[in-house]
């Protein structure tokens, strides 16, 4: 029998974790910057946390992993942060919260059931931040500017912020009409997809991949035709204080995203670097105004953006830009003898409980074949165990980088390893 990972899953093998550590080490500490704080939700949740009634969303009609659990109720893997971050901010009342808007970040696996290619995994990890209780397009204007320095202080230079607006509930219940009335006629040249949501919610229409290029989508209506003027005047704010803050956009009319919540700003930053192909967005998000509702909460909005992981390290790849520096360990301690074995043991622990990286053999191999293994992972120094060694309570310390070899007493090990490693640094 072969045993390999799911479709659509991979394994994180130790040799790449060090760049995952890196990025999410990195993201935490822009995130209290911003003054957000982690939260952290099960990574299942009833399903009528993320299928809120009549939704039109690819994610909720077609890619959950839903399951009836022992107690014969409906279960579903967690799909996206956003709803499962607002349950609980009703149920754990964070909407009393003295100093509102609440500023969280959350990070771990999300499950779809998607046809997996590059950037794209039926498991997936993203980053996310979500501020809950105001109301302000500059507050927009913050969380897009989060956004964007993150991935331009990663280094990435092939980045586009694209935005848009759906406006509030009076604009978009006028521009569904117009989508209605415009695609009636070609219901039957869409696809099966494009006909459900023209019942459900034709907005997601203009995010349809099977049919993008047909005539009607382009000259399908916009929304900035159907806006209201307090939806324009919210609209207006948001792109001057994208512009005050020098962070370039382009307005993209068919920009709805994929999920039904949202309300006024949507954007998307995406990679325009070819290597990205077309799994190019790298963080999306927007302004949503019925959630907290939805879960029982007061009137009160929200604001928020996840990033695919696997995609930032895809596009740092493609950029040619590096998280980690070269690996390397502080010591590795040579056993030239058997009889030798228990004091090199002793030795290689004693150096790790002083923080000393350690690394040391135990296959009883060759010389020559251990101090393979000191190059190949690049150890700074090289402690050399024997039977003399033992007998006269020295050991050999050699600085790689140097090449130089001291004789040095048992309990004068830790001393020759802080002069070298202040020396290399």
């Amino acid at each position: 029998m072969s045993y390999q990972v799911p479709r659509g899953c991979q394994d994180i093998l130790p040799e790449k974790i060090e760049k995952w550590h890196a990025l999410e080490e990195y993201l935490q500490k822009f995130a209290a910057l911003y003054h957000y704080k982690e939260i952290r939700t099960p990574i299942f949740e009833h399903t009528e946390v993320f299928k809120r009634g009549n939704d039109s969303s690819d994610m909720v009609n077609k890619e959950m992993y839903t399951f009836t659990d022992n107690g014969d109720r409906s279960i579903t893997l967690r799909p996206e942060g956003t709803a499962g971050v607002c349950r609980s901010f009703v149920e754990n009342k964070m909407f009393g919260n003295a100093d509102l808007p609440v500023k969280m970040f959350y990070m771990g696996p999300m499950m779809r059931y998607e046809r997996p290619q590059k950037g794209r995994q039926r498991i997936f990890n993203q980053f996310g931040v979500e501020v809950i209780g105001a109301k302000n397009p500059y507050l927009d204007v913050e969380t897009i500017a989060l956004g964007y320095s993150i991935l331009s202080g990663l280094g990435l230079k092939d980045l586009v912020v694209q935005l848009n607006t759906l406006g509030d509930d009076e604009s978009r219940s006028n521009y569904r009409l117009a989508l209605k009335e415009h695609f009636k006629d070609y219901l039957n040249e869409l696809c099966s997809d494009c006909k459900r949501r023209y019942e459900q919610n034709p907005l997601r229409i203009l995010d349809c991949k099977v049919d993008h290029e047909h005539p009607a989508m382009k000259n399908a209506p916009k929304i900035s035709d159907y806006l209201n003027e307090s939806s324009k005047d919210y609209f207006e704010k948001v792109k001057a204080g994208l512009d005050a803050l020098e962070i370039p956009y382009t307005v993209e009319d068919r920009l709805v995203r994929g999920l039904d919540y949202y309300t006024h700003t949507v954007f998307e930053i995406v990679s325009i670097n070819e290597e990205m192909g077309s799994q190019s967005t790298l963080l999306a998000g927007g302004r949503y105004d019925g959630l907290i509702q939805y879960f029982g909460g007061p009137e009160m909005s929200g604001m928020g953006w996840a990033l695919g992981m696997e995609r930032i390290l895809l596009a740092l790849e493609a950029e040619k830009i590096s998280l980690t520096e070269e690996e390397s360990i502080d010591a590795y301690v040579l056993c030239l003898d058997d009889s030798a074995q228990l004091e090199a043991f002793r030795i290689t622990t004693m150096l790790r409980s002083h923080g000393f990286i350690t690394e040391t053999d135990y296959l009883r191999r060759s010389f020559k074949a251990q101090f393979k293994s000191v190059d190949r992972m690049k150890a700074k120094v090289a402690v050399l165990i024997g039977e003399k060694e033992v007998e006269s309570h020295t050991a050999a310390v050699k600085n790689i980088a140097t090449q130089e070899q001291f004789i040095v007493d048992m309990d004068q090990i830790i001393d020759k390893m802080d002069e070298i490693l202040e020396e290399r640094y």
